[in-house]
């Protein structure tokens, strides 16, 4: 075989084979080698040549419609094609250029070796548009004509026009990066502007160097061509040409009605419309809420022959049918911006402009693409207008001023510049197309929507983290989300499924997210729709419904015929075509997860795997509700509420996700589920901010920790979680274990060099205690040194530290055993076991320096059982280390008087201290030991106890079997009252006496001989108790009490009860022979009458014989003489008080009458004088001894009246010593401990002062002894 003459010829062909084949067949070419490689070549060329010359022979004639004005510029744009790379074609709707120049690309040789790809925005145009060329052709779809559309590929072998959405387009790039398929690309509607729109126009400006052979073909309305132009300019700066095809429009008329104060604005707008004459009128809203406000506003005026047609996205295809459907009378069509380039409106001779629309912009702040309704662009306001000069000449009014339109931006934002960028990110980095910033938009984005899209793939995990300049680099699940044709943020929710097992279920989900809703809402029948659509409602997941309608229209398919199927729908408000949409998304989403060699599994039915797949893809969109209102906090600070038609809108959940966040009237989230925010925090990873606060030990954890807060760009996933504070902070968490666990203790640890540590620091910890100064012992910043330095900076917790130390310690088991001498400090070398002793006696003392506290300064510590024993006179005396302290504080307590004569008061303390004597009462020594030194007149009453600062009066320390102490007091009585009911508990313990039976009488066969002690021993200490009688319920038994003075009371009160037995009196004797009047105030006496007075009386004339007897004997023998001797006395002792008293009571039911009527101080204090002298039990508690100077003192009462009436004021200022005596006594009985005033020392004062009182207001009846204030002062003073 010849190779030479071969290779000749093919090198001949190949500039006539298809182009997207000549690359790889040149590539072939230069690398054959053998016959065979050759022979091969030469069929695989020759193959390609035939395929092109089938399709130019497919082709048919060409003609062009004359009435088209694109027609007339034929040979323009023909030239324009041959001679440029890029051709701008500018021209007004319905000039042509969308059917024709396709055909002028035939007609000048394109569309043989590649095809003509010409892009529409939108699927419904790329149909249409690609049957309305091959119907001008005369052929069928799918021969010389074809188009591709998702759901929809109808391009033949012989195709040599493609339409196809912009979208197809961008797939194509993936798999055919240099659009090797064409020859020639045309780009419709480019004034659009669309996302998809500008990346391809960027992209094939950087295509073009490399293609030269490709022509590029712009097409726009007659907005902003120039852009375009520059936006392809050649290396020398030349910009493409423009060829500007004019429309087949009618002039219209431009009127300004700036009413937006006037809510009929409108409906004058109309009304002058219709003046004009008949024809159609389309009016422009902002929003369908508008449409329904402006219908019902419209419809009230009943205009006859008028209809009024609303016109937006949202309606269903029959009531969008309505307003291109013929038609009898006027209408009044009222739309949103669809109808101003989407679609045209037929018959339509006048426009009104609200001048508004919803416009999609993303925002930065909030990450949410917004939908606000703002003033548009001239270009869109012209546009607008212009739907009015189609048919006839034609009137726009618009509803603003003209001053108002010249200051609108002249052309509305590409949709590059209000929305986010990721899917157009995500493309440039799977095809390696650099850097977006130095991309060659028509108009670049500005950086922070680059880096919102970045930030987006981010936290979508589809790129690693983003870097200031340069190209992302994608990951695994990046090149994953490239190759699926949806939003990025669904495809990944499809990553995540494949990964939890529940693809199935995503695919649909995310297929019917991507579609249009196909439940539709007509506005005449929303009650029954809504209706017939709760069934596939879950209350918790909007997105289970789809499922739910999935499997429903599955059921249905296989029951019904195809036509059976679309009434049904119909009649249940389903959309058929969409559903059909639906399902060839679905159907295609398995085929690429296919090619991703993805396993599609049956249905699992895992409703937290199917959302958390969701959630992966909808981070952004998670939001917590606010207390129990229906509105939510959402990420980056946004505030959204559940739109109305969810079924989580009436009882949202504490946590959602949405599929989208639309800003309209306010933030509405769409297709809503409630979520677990375990999830979040399990596919948020990195993305969660981590707060820590309020670092802590834990004694159980032997660690550090510290609360952790995670919160998801604003919304908090969860708070106060506990987690280890070492994963945080290392060093600080270090510095936390060498404080609590080394230093303070707070860990269990049975290391031995630890405890031996601890009892080194307690023993030098109460060398400080007993100096009541700090800084004797080593701080805790040098043990922290001490520990710092010898401990690896990897040990942060307990855990740590055990596997350190069981090795260190092999090694060198003291090194971190403390020294002693290294503790403490030279000054804390006076603080000797002399002077601050650990015991008194057999009590343990403690010390404690914690001014303020109230166990401040030594602590005795007392077993229960002892508490009642303990005398507390000797622990007045301290220790010896603090006496010199207590003699200063004792000689400041010094009235001033007396403390002239030892001042300054450390100085004497320091040389009288030496001198006391600790056995003996330490007020008494102290102040002998002061008189001796030269102080005048100093007493031991002089001193206060009470001054004493709290550290320098002993603290008495209850403690139970156990050594724990129970409760403490400065006040040993009071602690002994608190503690009452467990002193007498272990009384109950002392053994045989507390275990006697009780008697009816006392004899020596009963209970025998009462001892006044015994000894024995309870809970292991030394314990003396007091035995005595006591009488109960007629019965006498052996009871042991915890102190002398409980047992001589409850002797004294049994031995009383028995005497009193033995000595019955007769009232009646006891009064016999007294004065009629005597014994009528005895009747009359207040407490009990006459039996009232003679009992008492008999109840202190035997107490008063027992006690002149020498009180209770402890004998049976003994009580039997004692009873022998006294009972003869009693009758004679009750007859001589009732004598003495009865006179008395008639002087007292004298003054109790005198004083009735009379109001006033003085007067109430004599009623207080008369209750004081004459209480309850009169006679045995104040006894016949003072009782029979009633008399006097009543009488003194008398003449205080008399003399009160005559001067008053004197009566007051005597009445003035009187209270100052006594607010001075209750003021120093206030301090002292409670009992006090009943004691004999404070009886004989309130006495005093009866006496006084007849000194002051009687005195010439004269006192019963010498008394004054200053006596009583004096007295109340030694109390």
């Amino acid at each position: 075989m010849d190779t030479s003459s071969v290779k000749e010829r093919i090198a001949a062909r190949l500039p006539h084979v298809p182009l997207a084949q000549e690359r790889s067949l040149r590539r072939r070419f230069h690398k054959a080698r053998t016959a065979e490689d050759w022979e091969s070549l030469a069929r695989d060329v020759d193959r390609g040549c035939a395929e092109v010359e089938r399709r130019t022979q497919a082709i048919p004639e060409i003609a062009y419609p004359e009435e088209l004005p694109v027609s007339a510029r034929h040979d323009d744009i023909a030239q324009a094609i041959r001679d440029h790379q890029v051709v701008i074609i500018a021209g007004e709707t319905g000039s042509g250029k969308t059917t024709q120049i396709p055909k002028i690309c035939l007609e000048l040789g394109f569309g043989r070796r590649g095809m003509i790809g010409h892009t529409q925005p939108r699927r419904l145009a790329a149909r249409t548009v690609a049957e309305r060329i091959a119907q001008e052709l005369g052929q069928d779809i799918g021969e010389s004509v074809g188009y591709a559309i998702r759901f929809d590929d109808r391009v033949g072998p012989r195709t040599a026009v493609k339409l196809m959405t912009d979208g197809i387009l961008l797939a194509e790039m993936q798999r055919d990066r240099f659009f090797n398929a064409y020859d020639v690309i045309i780009i419709d509607e480019a004034h659009e502007r669309s996302l998809n729109i500008d990346f391809l126009l960027g992209y094939l400006k950087r295509l073009l160097p490399q293609r030269p052979d490709l022509k590029i073909i712009i097409t726009s309305a007659t907005i902003d061509p120039e852009r375009f132009a520059h936006h392809f300019a050649d290396a020398q700066g030349t910009p493409a040409p423009i060829v500007e095809v004019s429309g087949r429009t009618y002039p219209v008329e431009i009127r300004y009605r700036p009413e937006e104060d006037d809510p009929d604005a409108l409906v004058h707008a109309i009304e002058e419309l219709m003046a004009e004459g008949p024809g159609d009128i389309l009016c422009f809203f902002p929003s369908e809420r508008d449409i329904r406000d402006a219908m019902e506003l419209l419809e009230s005026r009943r205009w006859r022959g008028t209809h009024i047609l609303p016109l937006f996205g949202r309606l269903s295809n029959q009531e969008q049918h309505r307003v291109f459907s013929p038609h009898a009378g006027r209408r009044i069509v009222l739309s949103t911006n669809i109808a101003e380039t989407s679609l045209t409106v037929p018959g339509i001779h006048y426009v009104v402009d609200t001048g508004t629309a919803r416009i999609s912009r993303y925002s930065t702040r909030t990450k949410v693409q917004r939908l606000p309704i703002e003033a548009i662009s001239q270009a869109s306001a012209n546009q607008r207008s212009g739907r009015c000069g189609r048919v006839a000449e034609g009137v726009a009014i618009r509803l603003y001023s003209e001053e108002d339109f010249q200051s609108r931006p002249e052309f509305t934002d590409p949709e590059i510049l209000r929305t986010n960028l990721a899917s157009v990110i995500l493309q440039m980095a799977s095809l390696r197309l650099g850097d977006i910033a130095r991309f060659p938009f028509v108009q670049p984005p500005e950086a922070r929507h680059i880096r919102d899209g970045l930030t987006l793939l981010h936290e979508l995990g589809a790129i690693s983290r983003p870097r200031p300049e340069g190209p992302p680099t994608l990951t695994r699940i990046g090149r994953d989300l490239a190759r699926i044709p949806v939003d990025p943020r669904l495809a990944r929710m499809l990553v995540e499924a494949q990964r939890l097992g529940c693809l199935h279920e995503v695919i649909v989900i995310v297929a019917a997210l991507t579609t249009q809703d196909i439940r539709e809402r007509p506005l005449d029948h929303q009650a029954q729709a809504d209706q017939l659509h709760a069934r596939f409602r879950d209350k918790k997941s909007d997105f289970l419904s789809y499922l739910k309608l999935w499997d429903y229209l599955g059921r249905k398919r296989q029951e019904l015929s195809g036509n059976g199927l679309r009434r049904l729908m119909k009649s249940e408000f389903l959309h058929y075509m969409r559903s059909r949409e639906w399902r060839d998304l679905v159907r295609q989403l398995r085929e690429v997860s296919k090619q991703l060699g993805w396993n599609i599994p049956d249905p699992s039915g895992d409703a937290e795997a199917i959302h958390s797949s969701l959630l992966a893809g909808l981070l952004m969109n998670i939001g917590q509700r606010d207390s129990n209102s229906k509105e939510f906090h959402g990420t980056r600070n946004t505030r959204f509420m559940v739109f109305p038609g969810s079924a989580l809108a009436k009882k949202p959940r504490e946590f959602v996700m949405a599929a989208e966040l639309v800003e309209t009237s306010r933030l509405w989230a769409r297709d809503v589920a409630a979520i677990d925010p375990a999830w979040v925090e399990r596919l948020a990873g990195d993305l969660l901010k981590r707060q820590y606060s309020d670092p802590a030990w834990s004694r159980s954890k032997a660690a550090a920790v510290v609360r952790e807060k995670a919160t998801l760009y604003g919304v908090t996933i969860y708070a106060d979680r506990t987690v280890p504070y070492h994963r945080v902070d290392p060093q600080a968490a270090r510095s936390l274990f060498i404080r609590h666990a080394l230093i303070e203790g707070d860990w269990a640890t049975r290391h031995h060099f630890f405890h031996d540590n601890a009892a080194k620091l307690a023993e030098a910890a109460e060398v400080e205690d007993k100096a009541r100064r700090r800084g004797l012992v080593a701080d805790e910043d040098i043990l922290y040194e001490f520990y710092d330095q010898r401990i690896p900076d990897s040990i942060t917790t307990g855990a740590h530290f055990d596997s350190w130390w069981k090795k260190k310690r092999r090694t060198d088991p003291t090194a971190l055993d403390f020294s002693p001498e290294a503790l403490l400090h030279d000054d804390a070398q006076d603080i000797t076991h002399e002077l601050f002793p650990d015991h008194w006696d057999q009590f343990r003392l403690e010390y404690s320096f914690s001014p303020g506290h109230k166990d401040d300064g030594v602590r005795v510590l007392i077993p229960v059982p002892m508490l009642a024993s303990i005398d507390p006179a000797p622990f007045q005396w301290l220790v010896p280390g603090m006496r010199v302290e207590l003699v200063t504080e004792l000689i400041r307590s010094l009235p001033k008087g007396l403390r002239r004569s030892v001042v300054p008061a450390p100085d004497f303390a320091e040389k009288v201290a030496p001198l006391l004597n600790p056995g003996a009462d330490l007020r008494e020594s102290l102040a002998a030991g002061l008189r001796g030194l030269g102080g005048t007149g100093i007493d031991a009453a002089d001193f206060s106890l009470s001054a004493l600062p709290a550290h320098l009066r002993m603290t008495f320390a209850a403690v139970n079997k156990r050594g724990k102490i129970i409760d403490t007091d400065k006040d040993i009585h009071a602690l002994r009252k608190r503690q009452a009911t467990q002193i007498r508990s272990s009384m109950d313990r002392l053994g045989s006496y507390a275990e006697t039976t009780s008697a009816k009488e006392w004899t020596a066969q009963t209970l025998g001989t009462i001892p006044e002690t015994v000894e024995t021993s309870v809970d292991g200490h030394s314990v003396i108790a007091y035995p005595a009688l006591r009488l109960h319920e007629g019965a006498i038994s052996v009871v042991v009490l915890p102190t002398k003075a409980a047992a001589e009371q409850s002797m004294l009160t049994t031995t009383l009860t028995l005497l009193m037995r033995a000595a019955p009196v007769n009232a009646k004797q006891m009064t016999k022979g007294l004065p009629l009047q005597q014994r009528v105030a005895l009747e009359h006496y207040p407490h009990g009458g006459v039996e009232g007075i003679v009992e008492e009386a008999r109840v202190a004339a035997i107490r008063d014989l027992l006690l002149a007897a020498g009180g209770p004997v402890r004998s049976p023998d003994g009580f039997a003489a004692l009873r022998d001797s006294l009972v003869p006395k009693v009758a004679g002792e009750v007859r001589r008080s009732i004598v003495t008293i009865a006179p008395a009571l008639v002087s007292y039911e004298h003054a109790v009458e005198e004083l009735r009527g009379w109001e006033g101080p003085a007067i109430d204090d004599m009623r207080g004088q008369l209750n004081f002298l004459l209480p309850p039990k009169a006679l045995i508690v104040h006894g016949i001894e003072h009782l029979k100077h009633l008399p006097r003192y009543l009488q003194a009462m008398n003449l205080r009246l008399e003399e009160m009436n005559r001067d008053p004021d004197k009566d007051a200022a005597r009445q003035d010593e009187v209270d100052a005596v006594l607010t001075h006594l209750r003021k120093v009985l206030a301090a002292k401990p409670k009992g006090l005033e009943k004691t004999r020392p404070v009886k004989e004062i309130y006495w005093m002062i009866e006496e006084f009182r007849v000194s002051l207001f009687a005195q010439r009846l004269g006192t019963a002894q010498p008394v004054s204030r200053k006596r009583i002062t004096r007295a109340i003073d030694k109390l």
